[in-house]
């Protein structure tokens, strides 16, 4: 029997961005889970959504999670490491959109 689940996909996206981009992606029928989970630079909550693919459908579903996982701007105003004092001006810093895994299935079973 031919292998039904070509891809696993995961991706890492903001919180915010998780509702949306899994109704895009389940709109595809692909089966989707998430998991919670936090980030290690900011140390924000995030998530990381686990996506099986049949072969042929990698570009449709990366193509939503650029469109719905989107960029953001935050400014840090934390003390730099062995500072006693917060730094003077707040620090912009480019967040979010989607970090992406994709990983061939060997083999797939539903028991």
């Amino acid at each position: 029997m031919d292998n039904p689940m070509h891809l696993l996909i995961l991706a890492i996206v903001q919180e915010q961005d998780l509702d949306v981009a899994t109704r895009a992606v389940s709109s595809f029928g692909a089966p989707v889970v998430y998991l919670a989970s936090a980030g290690g630079f900011l140390g924000r909550r995030n998530a990381t959504i686990l996506i099986g693919l049949p072969k042929g459908r990698e570009e449709d579903v990366l193509r939503e999670l650029r469109k719905s996982c989107r960029q953001r701007v935050e400014y840090l105003s934390m003390p730099l490491e062995g500072s006693p004092l917060p730094m003077p001006t707040p620090i912009p810093v480019t967040v979010g959109g989607a970090t992406v895994f994709a990983l061939p299935v060997e083999r797939f079973e539903e028991i």
